[in-house]
């Protein structure tokens, strides 16, 4: 193994955190995104409802804090880029930490993408654009959406307007420096993130038949408890709300100061984003059980998730709502938006930081030119074919990608670097000790654990149509290649040299 140097780099005022507050609401804001929004409350109907909710906050204790602990530990011991850190640990690593990095741009590229489209629906929630048939609205006249790659033949223009608006404001925040973009953008939209929901939520409460989803929702049946699907479905959900194996929380903890207390900070971003998304569920199935009761549609075929509860679900559910409709309705797609951008300028920091790192260039020109890559790899979500790539690349991207991330970085850090140096550095600065627990859950549980999950991951995404697996397979290769390429392309300066 090489030799891992102990000092870290000297961090400049631009690549540091003003406060203690602005990283956890930077953490924050990485965390609560659309999939608190639009995936939980149909994962927590679909997977027993109280049942999944107890096996939920068990698996926060279980998997969500421990792997946040190692990846703060990681981003506060080494104050480096991704792809460098795995290149200290051992030099033939720097691809791992590349392809860390790559698959949360590549999520980026069609995330922006929903965003464009809440965009959409936000500038429309003020007259009810969408009309009184939501789904032929938003399938037909928005996305002009095909089942199939033919829609690749044409761009959808509003669509793709949107999209780049989206760019523009991703690179306008991201370029500036840390605490001018990041650290600002996040103190704003935080707050009002959760004012703007708790507007929601309140205001659901009063509803006719709220009652009756929440009883949907909370429903408890401790049988279910036994089913593995429902510890699955809680595990998957934790790494994708918390932004676990993206690189996004290596990259924010590297920009903090020695001795900052990382052990509190996964706590208090843990409770603050499963708080919002029981929060958010509370009043998503408020909601529904208001429409229910009202248009006599039974919950189950109303319950739904992604695009179809936010753009279909939603929209219908405001058409019967009344006047009111005309404040909730923009303040629901307001509260998207804020939680998009703030989860999208954390999926593009970790690979911006490496290229300005490797390549000693500034943050302006490595977030420039790769948010004029990540826009033109988002022309093919804007074409009528996009609705369909999306799912194809979410489902690789996500559900197969971040789990072997999870694997990689639980054996790589607690084996060939050293769970013992990473407590050492969780607890220098924190009352609360993390104890040999904590080596036992990253060096053996959980890798064997998120192993099981990966192979029946795989198995399900190839396990599909001709047309659906080349489309896995060029993903795959992407996934391969770039991270390569970066590897073996060298900078003039090479920052990247240990001695």
């Amino acid at each position: 193994m090489d030799k891992i140097p102990e000092d870290n780099r000297e961090i400049s005022s631009n690549t540091q955190w003003d406060s203690y507050l602005t990283f956890l609401l930077s953490m924050i804001g990485a965390a609560i995104g659309l999939g608190n929004i639009w995936r939980y409350p149909y994962v927590v109907y679909t997977n027993g409802g109280g049942s999944f909710i107890f096996v939920y906050l068990i698996s926060i204790f279980l998997v969500g804090i421990p792997f946040m602990l190692l990846e703060y530990s990681i981003g506060a011991k080494f104050n480096r880029s991704v792809p460098q850190i795995f290149k200290l640990i051992k030099d033939k690593l720097e691809i791992v930490g590349w392809f860390v990095t790559l698959i949360p741009f590549l999520v980026l590229t069609y995330y922006v993408c929903v965003i464009g489209w809440d965009l959409i629906y936000f500038l429309l929630s003020f007259f009810k654009g969408w009309g009184t048939d939501a789904n032929q609205f938003f399938s037909q006249t928005l996305l002009q959406s095909t089942d199939s790659i033919a829609g690749l033949t044409y761009i959808v223009l509003p669509c793709l307007v949107a999209v780049l608006i989206v760019w523009f404001i991703v690179w306008f925040i991201s370029h500036r420096d840390l605490n001018a973009g990041i650290g600002k953008i996040n103190k704003i939209m935080i707050p009002m993130i959760f004012i703007i929901m708790g507007i929601i939520v309140f205001y659901s409460l009063t509803l006719k038949g709220a009652s009756f989803g929440l009883i949907n929702l909370f429903t408890l049946n401790f049988n279910e408890i036994y089913n593995t699907h429902i510890w699955v479905a809680a595990i998957t959900q934790i790494l994708f709300s918390l932004s676990v194996g993206e690189g996004v929380l290596i990259a924010y903890a590297s920009y903090l100061p020695k001795k900052t207390n990382l052990v509190k900070a996964s706590f208090i971003v843990t409770c603050a984003n499963c708080g919002f998304e029981l929060f958010t569920a509370i009043g998503i199935f408020s909601i529904l059980g208001f429409m229910s009761t009202t248009t006599g549609i039974n919950i189950n075929n109303i319950v739904t998730q992604g695009t179809g509860l936010t753009f279909i679900v939603f929209p219908s559910v405001l058409n019967i709502m009344g006047p009111v409709a005309y404040l909730i309705g923009p303040l629901f797609f307001l509260c998207i938006f804020f939680a998009g951008i703030t989860s999208t300028i954390s999926y593009l920091e970790p690979i911006t930081n490496g290229i300005e790192e490797k390549f000693n260039i500034k943050r302006k020109r490595s977030t420039t030119y790769m948010c004029i890559v990540g826009a033109l790899l988002t022309i093919i979500f804007t074409t009528g074919a996009g609705n369909y790539l999306l799912v194809i690349a979410d489902k690789i991207l996500n559900e197969v990608g971040l789990f072997l991330v999870t694997i990689l970085e639980s054996i790589i850090f607690s084996w060939f670097l050293g769970a013992d140096k990473l407590l050492n550095t969780l607890n220098e600065s924190s009352k609360l000790k993390i104890g040999g627990w904590w080596k036992v859950l990253i060096k053996y549980i959980l890798p064997i654990l998120l192993t099981f999950i990966w192979i029946n991951e795989v198995i399900n995404t190839f396990n599909t149509s001709s047309t659906k697996l080349i489309i896995s397979i060029i993903v795959t290769m992407i996934l391969i290649l770039v991270p390569l390429l970066l590897t073996v392309i060298s900078s003039k300066s090479n920052p990247f040299k240990i001695t």
